[in-house]
């Protein structure tokens, strides 16, 4: 094992032991509300183990990125789909974006509070009006003197919350397309800035995720992120990361239902025998492991591509749509070894099954991430 090695397996262990101590205790409650309390992100901070891979400058600990994607892999492989979700929009997606394009008076202002959990991030994409196609975002931000004057709405926008900024997509030209798209930070404290409720949905329940409301909001012309009309060439930049954490919550989630299921297994009993005796439950649990090994193959390759900087749009694009796809089909499976029981809210697989539904959604869809990988190979 290489010295690296050793210490990701260590650090591993102490987010393990974090997780039973902080999490697993009200994790089934916050389910039941709706919500985490904020405090568990002081402890993530506190704990150190939110933008891990930040230079040490920001506060963070300048390790490799997959020491980073490894928290988000873990907390959904734990069952903790919500938690998994948060730190990947928070150290895997805002983090990022200030870091590769911010000033150094943004990365010096912002990144050592989201390192503590101080400020807690989130990014603002999708419209009501505009999922998958950012180039039809509606929210402008126009710029007057030394501020930029920003209305508009944003929805499904995850950790919305309990978000201090929000790396925001907006037009500040109104009348362009793709570039008119820029990139603002948003300070979520203030004026004419409203967060909406709290989101009801069909899984990651305790994962906050809210309509953001812009009425007028005076944004300092500092807090332009990049340049102005670039936004959409630094989305396309900085995605496949946000892919790439996607795919670390599947594999995640893969190890997870399988870690539960193969228990589950060798313990109930049918007809006289455990149910994982019968040649169908052998063949699924088989099948669900080579599945596995296959995500885990593709992903490590991503993670590999993307800290040589290789990674590129394409690429990710397809481990997004395959290995969610495959934590859909490997949940829905196991989940019927389960039985009636499978179905039972009390049961782990059940929220496995469940979280799994926006995996296949959020990020891009896995229809347009079919559609870019058909573009790099035979264009438009």
């Amino acid at each position: 094992m290489l010295a690296h090695d050793a210490d990701l397996e260590l650090f591993k262990d102490n987010f393990k032991r974090f997780m039973q101590e902080h999490i697993a205790p009200d994790y089934e409650q916050w389910e039941r509300a709706g919500i985490m309390p904020r405090s568990v992100w002081k402890k993530l901070g506190e704990n150190g183990f939110l933008c891990v891979d930040l230079p040490e400058q920001y506060g963070g600990y300048g390790v490799p990125t997959h020491y980073s994607l490894m928290l988000v892999e873990e907390s959904a492989r734990a069952g903790y789909g919500a938690l998994s979700t948060a730190i990947s929009c928070h150290s895997e997606i805002a983090a990022p974006y200030v870091l590769h394009i911010g000033t150094e008076q943004q990365k010096q202002y912002w990144l050592p509070k989201m390192v503590t959990g101080e400020v807690v991030g989130a990014i603002g994409m999708t419209e009501p009006g505009a999922g998958s196609d950012l180039q039809a975002i509606r929210t402008t931000a126009i710029l007057q003197e030394n501020h930029y004057v920003l209305n508009g709405s944003k929805t499904f926008i995850s950790n919305g919350q309990h978000a201090d900024l929000v790396v925001l997509a907006v037009k500040t030209d109104p009348q362009a397309r793709a570039k008119g798209v820029s990139l603002l930070l948003l300070d979520t404290h203030l004026d004419g800035f409203k967060k909406g409720t709290n989101l009801d949905k069909i899984g990651l329940h305790s994962q906050d995720t809210s309509e953001l409301f812009f009425d007028n909001v005076k944004v300092p012309k500092d807090q332009l992120l990049g340049q102005a009309g670039q936004g959409f060439n630094y989305l396309m930049q900085e995605l496949p990361r946000e892919r790439t954490a996607i795919a670390a919550t599947a594999l995640g989630a893969i190890r997870g239902a399988l870690d539960v299921t193969t228990q589950y297994v060798q313990e109930r009993q049918a007809f006289g025998q455990k149910i994982g005796q019968f040649q169908n439950t052998r063949f699924v649990l088989a099948q669900a492991k080579i599945d596995e090994l296959a995500t885990a193959a593709f992903y490590n390759q991503n993670v590999e591509l993307y800290m040589q900087g290789k990674l590129d749009v394409e690429t990710a694009a397809a481990l997004k749509s395959f290995s969610t796809d495959m934590q859909m089909k490997v949940a829905d499976q196991l989940l019927q070894l389960f039985g009636g029981y499978g179905y039972m809210t009390e049961y782990p697989i059940s929220r496995f099954f469940v979280d799994a539904r926006i995996q296949r959604i959020y990020g891009g869809t896995n229809e347009i991430m079919k559609e870019i990988v058909a573009r790099g190979m035979i264009g438009r």
